[in-house]
């Protein structure tokens, strides 16, 4: 994850994910730029209350918008999912080593159920 990325970015991209209706409109943009008509389609809400959630989109660098004649056309940005992805994957490490250890402790304990010939004492 570059420099470039600000604590301000992230909240911003996480804040964007953090609605399910955000998702899937993120989602619908993996298959190419829509209008706020057909991004709004599948759901049961206005196209008003969809240019909200599009603006949330664009504010958080998530998306790009443009005009072609008369539809506003959206367009997915998927740098800034790197970006919160890579940040994820730093506590990737982590958890790795918390259950590496977990299985140390496991494997001990394990071993000390068992006697000498190998059969459980429980």
């Amino acid at each position: 994850m570059g420099t470039a990325v600000t604590a301000d970015r992230l909240d911003a991209v996480f804040g964007a994910l953090a609605d399910p209706t955000r998702r899937a409109i993120l989602s619908q943009l993996t298959r190419g730029e829509a209008s706020v008509a057909e991004l709004a389609a599948p759901f049961s809400v206005s196209q008003p209350a969809i240019s909200r959630h599009l603006k949330v989109l664009e504010r958080a660098g998530l998306i790009s918008r443009t005009r072609r004649a008369t539809a506003r056309l959206s367009h997915l940005r998927a740098d800034p999912l790197r970006d919160a992805t890579a940040w994820l994957a730093s506590y990737r490490e982590f958890w790795e080593e918390s259950y590496e250890r977990l299985d140390e402790l496991l494997a001990t304990l394990k071993e000390e159920q068992q006697d000498p010939g190998g059969r459980s004492t429980t």
